[in-house]
């Protein structure tokens, strides 16, 4: 790994397209896969702020490829802003060049970094607080689609095969059960039977794909509150960042994944279940908030697949969770013993919650539709 002076880190800002000395550099945000620093440029007291990024190599094999996905999205979405007389410095993550043309470089010891200007006089936010938040994230990833409409998504990059494959994570799920390694299927019998019995559940959506009744899309898939970018004026969503896993999908699981996590009236790790619930209220938000970004963009028939979006995303989460667990833990990050299995059961929970408050679900999103 790279030895992360100040000095190394100067070097590699250098090989990127920009003016004036280095005034300020400092650890950026808390994410866990890439490394992430704020850069200050001067340049006759002309002060400008960049996002440098080590891309996770070990996470993402292929970065050229991820970075050519991101250069064609922003592009595009870019030209779309300037068509609405929007601010293209701030609606949309802008990719800053290397000395030689390219969008990311590789150092000498084989670390991929890239550039972006960073988005001033902006926000983002960890959590869930104010329902006005999560309208405006809502808001913003329905715009990403809405922006993205027209944009040919088999062009772009799978950078995690099989990422929303749910009938893939299945088998997956099922090749877990059957080698039990860690012989820990006797204790998830009930966990195992709950995804067993709702698997035609999770080909729904997929499905619909297959068959031509809804589009390919190009999607985020990784849609949380923390990747929207607010202006720290006015709370409005300005920007979707962290475009590490756009690829082709659909737009009900993008959707879906936004209702999992953040509408969820518990922790994704909470261990009493008495408290997972989905919160109709936050559900009902999203949706308002979701289809006036799109405007207009999404298919009937997609509209008619959101609430299956959502329970898609939790099932394919917790089958994750506990696959993982299965295996030994090996996939996520755990902290206490049984950590995935407490995961897997808090999605449990919130589908069983779901699957009690459905009509009204459907209701929400019929009310929107018409």
């Amino acid at each position: 790994m790279v030895n992360d002076t100040n000095y190394m880190i100067e070097k590699i800002i250098h090989c990127f397209k920009i003016e004036g000395e280095c005034t300020g550099l400092e650890k950026y945000g808390n994410g866990h896969i890439n490394d992430t620093y704020l850069v200050t440029m001067n340049e006759s007291d002309n002060i400008t702020r960049y996002i440098l990024q080590r891309i996770n190599h070990t996470v993402f094999q292929e970065p050229e490829k991820l970075m050519e996905n991101i250069v064609k999205v922003t592009t595009f979405i870019k030209n779309e802003v300037k068509k609405t007389a929007g601010d293209s410095k701030r609606e949309v993550l802008t990719v800053i060049n290397t000395n030689t043309g390219g969008s990311v470089y590789k150092d000498t010891l084989g670390q991929y970094w890239r550039m972006y200007l960073f988005i001033e006089d902006s926000i983002c936010l960890e959590k869930v607080s104010r329902p006005e938040d999560f309208y405006e994230s809502a808001v913003a990833f329905g715009r990403f689609q809405k922006q993205l409409a027209s944009f040919d998504a088999s062009g772009l990059y799978e950078t995690i095969k099989d990422f929303h494959n749910t009938p893939a994570r299945f088998e997956k799920f099922l090749q877990a059960v059957g080698t039990d390694s860690f012989k820990r299927v006797g204790e998830v019998t009930q966990e195992i039977s709950f995804f067993i019995d709702r698997e035609e559940d999770m080909k729904i959506c997929l499905k619909a794909l297959e068959d031509g009744e809804i589009p390919l899309r190009v999607t985020h898939n990784d849609t949380k509150l923390n990747n929207v970018m607010l202006d720290k004026s006015t709370g409005k969503g300005l920007c979707v960042i962290d475009l590490d896993t756009v690829m082709p999908g659909l737009a009900v699981f993008d959707f879906g994944d936004s209702i999992r996590f953040g509408a969820n009236t518990a922790a994704e790790d909470e261990g009493d279940l008495s408290k997972v619930h989905l919160d109709l209220n936050l559900f009902e938000t999203y949706v308002e908030g979701f289809l006036t970004g799109c405007d207009g963009s999404l298919t009937r028939e997609e509209m008619s697949l959101l609430s299956y979006g959502a329970k898609t995303m939790t099932l394919e989460c917790g089958m994750r969770f506990l696959t993982d667990y299965l295996e030994g833990d090996v996939y996520f990050k755990t902290q206490r013993d049984r950590h995935n299995l407490d995961r897997c059961r808090t999605q449990i929970a919130l589908v069983q919650d779901m699957e009690k408050k459905w009509t009204k679900m459907e209701q929400i999103v019929n009310r929107r539709k018409q």
